[in-house]
C-alpha cells in the first residue's frame, strides 16, 4: 500500500452481507460497487480487503463457517 496504513471503512449506513454457502464465503460490502476497488489485499488469515481511495469498500471472508460457532 501507499504511504501510511490508515484506512477508513466505507459507507457504514449501507452495509450489506451475502453468504455463499456452497463455497463457504462471506461477503461484507460497505455501500460501494465492489468492482470499483483500486486495490485488493489478501491478509494472512485468508480475508480479502478491497480498497478505494483509502476506504475499505468490502471484505471477503473465506472458510467462514470454520471461524464462527454455529452451534
Amino acid at each position: 500500500m501507499g504511504e501510511g496504513n490508515d484506512l477508513v471503512l466505507g459507507d457504514l449506513e449501507n452495509i450489506w452481507f451475502e453468504y455463499d454457502k456452497q463455497n463457504d464465503i462471506l461477503y461484507i460490502n460497505f455501500g460501494y460497487d465492489v468492482e470499483d476497488a483500486d486495490e485488493s489485499i489478501l491478509t494472512s488469515n485468508n480475508v480479502v480487503v478491497r480498497i478505494k481511495n483509502r476506504r475499505v469498500v468490502s471484505l471477503t471472508v473465506f472458510d467462514f463457517s470454520k471461524r464462527v460457532s454455529l452451534e
